[in-house]
């Protein structure tokens, strides 16, 4: 196969080069024109652009306006200011770049005589529009969410946010599929610093294909915490706000999600609702997914820990009550746990997986059929599961934690089974060190908490201030968690 580094100036040579490249591709379309005794040919892919929009802007006008005679250049300058009226246009002379446009939904017309390509756009591929988030479920607020095209993506948030401070700026990534990435940040409040570190790492990125924004979280977070210091949000409010606060936001064609740099531990815990609905309302919401958080990560070890090592810990009756139902069960209390978690995991991705129709019968299956026919048979105690039960319930009131949460439970039900209490402190201390230890782009993961802000802690960390009171200082991102390290 030829390989063209530059367009040529023949035709004929263009449309054998594009029909090498597009060989046994029955989406390359290539439409031969004469225009007043000059050969071109427009190039374009099914399925990519709007058929409507090429016929009415582009061949029409082509065919009705008269060109004056001339040089191939000539001709191609007539049409590009005279002829054509694309939002979207220019010239391309590299064959790489008129490649990227030509998969990216935009059209190629090249002219006999002219060394260079006029690429314009008329995308017209098909988009799901905005609708409510499904994993950020919110009672009050906006119900629109982030699509799988960054465009629709970058309009919305320019729509909540109408300063030309706001920028957007492309990037691309993927050494073969080029996906094409929008960094979003706030001029002279985002931090030059962290800008330059997500432009660094994102051409850092090896990857042939980047298929979702997934790919590139490894790329951008150093360290081996089990907690990211990369968050993903699919609600542009949520984006707009992180985006005020000094944070960095990266859009990546075919995700419908924002990422968010730097991220912090904290922030894991806040939601929209907590700043739309009454201060003392927001605090005592973030307080119980502080407690749902704990519970989640460390009932089902300090469980096992305390009916295996240490029972004089519990009251009589519950000992009693305990010990009874064990004498009825022929496995232990850490078999009885780990069977009952990964019967709940299996149940939790089937209904997952499962087509719509089918997952609420998997949920009654494996919630009343299962659950209860476990207990009547004797092959697990009541109180195993209410403590699982708990335990997974408590882990959807941080949906963000839900993965750390799942592996954090497993590895605390081991540890509870063989050193009892004092490992499960033992592996909490190191859990807090690795959470101290962890920075994002500079910025402490636990902060405002370690290093300790302590004013802050009393104003969106473990209190949700009023805004009278958020709204103080003259520069409102100085007053969220983390935000001295973050802008400038």
């Amino acid at each position: 196969m030829r390989e063209l580094a530059e367009i040529s100036s023949r035709v004929e040579e263009n449309e054998e080069y594009f029909k090498e490249q597009f060989q046994n591709a029955m989406d390359f379309l290539l439409r031969q024109l004469d225009l007043e005794g000059t050969r071109a040919a427009l190039f374009s892919l099914d399925g990519l652009v709007s058929k409507q929009t090429i016929t009415l802007s582009i061949l029409n006008p082509l065919m009705e306006m008269r060109i004056p005679k001339g040089t191939g250049e000539e001709k191609m300058q007539f049409i590009e200011k005279s002829v054509l009226g694309a939002v979207e246009q220019g010239r391309k002379k590299q064959m790489s770049e008129i490649l990227e446009a030509l998969m990216s939904g935009f059209a190629v017309l090249c002219i006999d005589g002219c060394g260079e390509a006029l690429v314009f756009g008329v995308q017209g591929f098909a988009t799901r529009g905005p609708e409510e988030p499904q994993n950020e479920v919110m009672q009050q607020g906006a119900k629109d969410g982030f699509t799988e095209s960054f465009q629709n993506n970058m309009a919305m948030i320019r729509r909540r946010m109408k300063t030309t401070s706001l920028k957007f700026e492309k990037l691309v990534v993927g050494t073969q599929s080029r996906t094409p990435v929008a960094l979003c940040y706030l001029e002279g409040v985002a931090s030059r610093a962290v800008l330059e570190q997500v432009r660094k790492r994102l051409a850092a990125c090896d990857l042939k294909t980047v298929l979702g924004a997934g790919y590139l979280v490894e790329y951008l977070e150093k360290g081996g915490s089990v907690f990211s210091g990369v968050g993903i949000s699919e609600r542009p409010d949520v984006v707009c706000g992180k985006i005020e606060e000094g944070r960095v936001a990266l859009l990546v064609e075919g995700t419908p999600g924002a990422l968010l740099l730097p991220f912090l531990f904290v922030e894991n815990f806040q939601t929209l609702d907590d700043y739309l609905t009454r201060p003392f309302y927001g605090t005592f919401i973030r307080l119980l997914k502080y407690l749902a958080f704990f519970v989640s990560a460390f009932l089902p070890g300090a469980y096992v820990a305390v009916t295996t090592h240490h029972p004089e810990l519990l009251p009589e009756a519950l000992l009693l009550k305990i010990a009874q139902t064990q004498a009825q069960t022929p496995f232990p209390v850490m078999l009885e746990s780990l069977l009952l978690y990964f019967m709940y995991e299996i149940m939790r991705e089937a209904g997952l997986r499962a087509p719509r129709g089918l997952s609420t019968t998997v949920s009654i299956v494996g919630g009343l059929v299962i659950g209860d026919t476990a207990v009547s048979a004797g092959l697990v105690s009541a109180p195993s599961l209410l403590v699982i039960a708990l335990t997974a319930v408590a882990g959807y009131a941080v949906p963000r934690l839900y993965e750390p949460l799942s592996l954090l439970r497993l590895a605390f039900i081991l540890v509870g089974n063989f050193l009892g209490v004092w490992g499960v402190m033992i592996g909490l201390g190191f859990l807090l060190m690795n959470l101290c230890g962890e920075s994002s782009f500079g910025v402490p993961v636990l902060s405002p908490v370690s290093p300790s802000q302590g004013r802050l802690l009393f104003r969106d960390v473990l209190v949700r201030a009023g805004w009278k009171r958020l709204s103080r200082w003259d520069a409102k991102v100085q007053d969220m968690p983390g935000s001295r390290e973050i802008g400038q």
